[in-house]
């Protein structure tokens, strides 16, 4: 099958040859058409699989043979989860789109907004956005949805766990009611399902791949590294390979910078790209990595999102992902469009259980490798991936045979004889009131101050009721920062 078999014109054609690309990818051949006949799509295919031009291109297609957009207006809108991936979109909607009399912008948090307000004012056919910036020029008045056509969620599954939610549903209510819907996820979760129920019509639903799968171009392994070893190994495994594009994945922004530090001081060049950094510093770190004149790239998983580099040959992961999903995504950065790349995890003894759930998720066992000169000082146990780890792991749990014993308390020898002195000082109260003898309670004597420390050691010591502190706006926000479960992602905290 070639892309001229897919119904586009011959100006995407000449785009697409352009690129070098002569064969469409299976997500590609399968949305394609289905797009191009006006139908809601949900379609899944895990990263390095060609989603962005599955719903660019045929984007493109068929703006192309309406009316341009009037002045303030959008025909269509495409919706990202982080910056990254915004830009990603809009650079393949003006390589593809070159050829054709179409407007685009791009618009996200993080630059001024003057600009992408005038660029609005004069409409744009195809708007690609994150949603609070979105959002922000909407109360600003800066565009009309009253003439949109299509609506793209792309990476719905990022957005729902970045807790965008609120934010797409708040989008969602000032669209036209009458329009074409495109969902784009790495996968097809509970929750996006939830989401597409009052989202898409009738949808064609294409799946390329299992679940939860990673690409078999990707040689995936691990090694069991001490927490303080990490940074050593990683700069031994760069340095002895003679690895010269690395992306590195790191639990923390702080982390992430910590690693970059250390890899400059050991003469490696490295840049460090996450949410606390200016949107001027996360595009030139990419745009270095890109060519070539940054080696090693640290990132954290959000800003991670939609980055996409052709034949990135390798990925480590410093730390585990705390969300074993997030493992797919990372190795995903790799082994793209059929290329071959490495995804090497560094895993400490506290980081077994993440891995056991990873290695539950993607329904296979990562091959282990011990890394010359750095002796593991613990083993990777392998997981039952039916069910628990095979292993414990010094975890506290209890073995199979204390679990099979039932648990009986013992009785207090002592429980007759407490009894007994109860019953006889209710007798003795009963005969005292009776002949009006009934003795007044002694005040019990008042005691010294316990000194400081004492009082909590202090069990028997009959507790006085407290009132509680007077909440203040500052401790309320510190104690749902210490227990973030309790309440609900706030999206507009930090705004793309």
């Amino acid at each position: 099958m070639s892309f001229s078999s897919l119904g586009l014109s011959a100006a995407l054609l000449k785009a697409i040859a352009k690129q070098g690309y002569d064969t469409p990818t299976a997500i590609q051949a399968q949305a394609i058409p289905a797009v191009l006949e006006g139908k809601d799509v949900m379609a899944a295919a895990q990263t390095g699989t060609g989603k962005t031009a599955g719903f660019t291109l045929p984007l493109l297609e068929i703006l192309s043979k309406g009316k341009p957009a009037q002045r303030g207006q959008v025909r269509a809108l495409v919706l990202t989860p982080t910056r990254e991936l915004a830009a990603q979109v809009a650079d393949s909607v003006e390589t593809y789109g070159h050829n054709l009399p179409l407007k685009s912008a791009v618009v996200f948090g993080g630059v001024s907004i003057v600009p992408q307000i005038a660029a609005l004012k004069q409409g744009v056919d195809i708007l690609v956005a994150t949603p609070g910036r979105l959002l922000d020029l909407c109360n600003q008045r800066a565009l009309s949805f009253s003439t949109l056509e299509i609506l793209v969620l792309d990476e719905a599954d990022r957005m729902l766990d970045m807790g965008f939610i609120r934010d797409i549903r708040k989008v969602l209510a000032m669209l036209p009611k009458q329009r074409q819907n495109l969902m784009f996820s790495a996968t097809f979760s509970d929750d996006i399902r939830e989401l597409a129920k009052g989202l898409v019509n009738n949808p064609v639903e294409i799946s390329v791949t299992p679940r939860n799968a990673t690409a078999n171009t990707v040689t995936q392994w691990v090694t069991p590294v001490g927490q303080s070893d990490k940074t050593s190994v990683l700069i031994d495994l760069i340095k002895d390979n003679n690895w010269q594009q690395v992306l590195v994945f790191s639990r923390t922004k702080h982390g992430a910078n910590r690693i970059a530090k250390n890899l400059e001081a050991a003469s490696i060049k490295a840049a460090a790209i996450h949410g606390n950094k200016s949107q001027g510093a996360r595009t030139k770190a990419l745009a270095d990595f890109k060519a070539g004149k940054v080696q090693v790239m640290v990132a954290t998983d959000i800003a991670a999102r939609g980055i996409d580099i052709d034949q990135l040959p390798f990925v480590v992961n410093f730390d585990l992902p705390n969300v074993s999903e997030d493992y797919v995504h990372r190795i995903g950065r790799t082994g793209r469009a059929g290329a071959s790349g490495q995804a090497v995890s560094l895993v400490a003894d506290e980081e077994v259980k993440l891995l056991h759930d990873i290695e539950r998720l993607i329904g296979r066992v990562i091959d282990r490798k011990a890394i010359p000169g750095h002796e593991p000082r613990h083993s990777l146990p392998e997981p039952n991936l039916k069910g628990r780890t095979a292993s414990n792991h010094g975890h506290g749990a209890r073995s199979s045979q204390a679990k099979s014993q039932p648990q009986h308390k013992q009785p207090n020898p002592n429980r007759p004889k407490h009894a007994q002195h109860a019953n006889d000082r209710k007798a003795n109260d009963r005969v005292a009131q009776s002949i009006g003898l009934e003795e007044k309670p002694a005040k019990r004597p008042r005691r010294a101050p316990k000194p400081a420390g004492e009082a909590a050691l202090g069990a028997n010591t009959p507790s006085r009721p407290t009132r509680s502190p007077r909440r203040s706006a500052s401790n309320e926000g510190q104690a749902a920062n210490a227990n973030p479960s309790k309440g609900a992602t706030n999206p507009w905290g930090n705004r793309d």
